[in-house]
């Protein structure tokens, strides 16, 4: 084998985001429902006569290639990263480029293809090599791909949700994207929440507790294909959401969620860590249009809703 393609999809986080990241995930116990995205980090891998190469857009993928390369020990091939969404778009892109690098190195060195495995590596290298914190759920997402339901503690359970055509034609129809165009620093905002956490701040607790129970309800909504049930309890789990600390919400994601219920959203809420990146618009059953509409207004662009349902995948170039 000369090369190899390494691809990892993003994903979008309906509830129970920040419930994955330790300290609270390992003493409370944390729940997340997802569902992964066909926006995609792609990697390639080919072998070269010299010492290796890496080639990427941005030096936090460069990074990230180069503690990879390290803790595999691999020498003399080149590692190029590509990604086909928005940078700190709040979707879990630097997690996707992680799992499809790892992922990549894996079946470079003929490891076992064992994706919770590799979202674990992808994880460690973020946090242990890299020092920027986060949590779990968007390795796992990257790793497995569909709906996931996720519970983490002493370790983490993956539940896969069944996505029948019409449930999944009918998210990726009323589902609705919007990237703000603002930057976001997600580090910085979670290290705070976790600050007010381990100092037992009672807001960030209930906050934390009932977006937990949200994620859990959120689940078996999409279970039973409730859609415009999923939507409203997206739109509360936001409530709790901006309340963890005062950048996550900013006045541009206020007025698009606004404009977008006003327009019949069942619900929404920003993505990631917020504080800018992209925004989650439930419509509908009849309203997908006006609430498109009228997050175009205010948004520079939207992003393509397509479910991908098969994770990290890895082919012979």
């Amino acid at each position: 084998m000369t090369g190899l393609i390494a691809r990892a999809p993003t994903r979008l986080d309906f509830g129970g985001g920040w419930t994955d990241v330790p300290p609270y995930s390992d003493e409370e116990g944390g729940f997340v429902c997802n569902i992964a995205l066909a926006r995609y980090a792609t990697v390639r891998i080919r072998a070269t006569d010299d010492a290796g190469s890496i080639d990427t857009a941005r030096a936090a993928d460069t990074a990230l290639a180069e503690a990879a390369l390290k803790r595999a020990g691999v020498q003399g091939i080149s590692v190029e990263i590509e990604s086909d969404f928005p940078l700190g778009a709040g979707l879990g892109g630097s997690s996707a480029a992680g799992v499809a690098v790892n992922g990549a190195l894996a079946a470079w060195r003929g490891a076992p293809f064992a994706r919770s495995a590799i979202a674990e590596q992808s994880r460690a290298i973020e946090v242990e090599d890299l020092g920027v914190p986060g949590g779990r759920q968007d390795h796992y997402a990257a790793a497995y791909g569909g709906a996931l339901a996720l519970t983490f503690g002493d370790e983490t359970r993956v539940r896969r949700l069944p996505l029948p055509p019409s449930l999944k034609a009918s998210l990726e129809r009323r589902c609705i994207v919007a990237y703000t165009g603002q930057s976001r620093i997600s580090g910085d905002t979670i290290t705070a929440v976790i600050g007010a956490y381990r100092a037992r701040d009672r807001r960030v607790l209930h906050a934390l507790s009932r977006m937990k129970a949200l994620a859990r309800a959120m689940a078996e909504e999409l279970a039973d294909e409730y859609v415009d049930a999923l939507g409203e309890l997206v739109w509360e789990h936001w409530q709790h959401q901006r309340s963890l600390h005062p950048s996550i919400p900013t006045p541009l994601i206020d007025t698009i969620l606004e404009r977008a219920r006003a327009a019949g959203a069942r619900g929404g809420k920003a993505l990631g860590a917020s504080g800018g990146g992209c925004v989650l618009i439930i419509a509908g059953e009849d309203t997908v249009e006006p609430v498109t509409a009228a997050v175009t207004e205010l948004a520079p662009q939207l992003v393509p809703v397509k479910i991908d349902d098969a994770g990290l995948t890895c082919t012979p170039e």
